[in-house]
C-alpha cells in the first residue's frame, strides 16, 4: 500500500487508467482509495490536486484540494466549500478553442517546472464518491488543474507537453 507519490520513472504513471464499474464506486475498496488519497495529499506542502495512478493505483479517480473548487464567496454556501472534490470516471464534455500559457508543477515531477498550454474553460461529467453523476463548468486555475489531472489518467505527464521545463530548487 503506496502512502506516498511515486515519481515519474514508476510505470503506473504511464498507464492508461482502468474506468471503475459503477456498481463499484461506492465500494469500500475505492473509499480506501479515495481516503489514502486525501491523507497524500494533506501531506504534500504544495500540492492542489492528486490522481490515483500517483498512489499506484491505476483506476480513473482524481480529488482537488477543497480550496481550489469553489466559486467567489457569496455565489456557495460555506458549508459547499470544505472538503475535497472527488472525480471518479471523469469525462471533459466540452473544452474551449482559447488557450492560456501557464506554469505547471508535478507532485510526480519533484522539483521541474514547465510552461504549458491549456484550454482556458472546459465542462467535466463525473461521478463523486458517492455514485451521484454530475456536470460542471470550469475555467482558469480550476480548470487547468482538471487537465492536469486527466492527463494523468491517460498516462501522461506534464513534462511530455511542456515548451519549456526548469530545475526549481527546493526550498529548505
Amino acid at each position: 500500500m503506496i502512502m506516498k507519490i511515486v515519481q515519474k520513472e514508476n510505470k503506473v504513471l504511464r498507464q492508461i487508467a482502468k474506468e471503475i464499474p459503477i456498481k463499484e464506486i461506492s465500494s469500500q475498496k475505492i473509499k480506501n482509495i479515495i481516503d489514502r488519497m486525501t491523507k497524500v495529499l494533506q501531506k504534500s506542502n504544495d500540492g492542489v490536486a492528486l490522481a490515483a495512478p500517483q498512489i499506484g493505483e491505476s483506476v480513473r479517480i482524481f480529488i482537488v484540494a477543497g480550496n481550489y473548487t469553489h466559486r467567489p464567496v457569496g455565489s456557495v454556501p460555506p458549508t459547499l466549500r470544505v472538503g475535497n472534490m472527488v472525480f471518479i470516471n471523469p469525462i471533459i464534455k466540452k473544452i474551449s478553442k482559447n488557450k492560456l500559457i501557464v506554469q505547471e508543477g508535478c507532485l510526480s515531477v519533484e522539483g521541474l517546472y514547465g510552461i504549458i498550454k491549456r484550454a482556458e474553460k472546459l465542462t467535466i461529467e463525473a461521478f463523486n464518491e458517492n455514485g451521484k453523476k454530475f456536470m460542471r463548468g470550469v475555467s482558469g486555475l480550476l480548470a487547468q488543474i482538471i487537465q492536469h489531472e486527466m492527463d494523468h489518467l491517460n498516462g501522461i505527464l506534464f513534462i511530455d507537453k511542456t515548451m519549456h521545463l526548469e530545475k526549481v530548487k527546493k526550498h529548505e
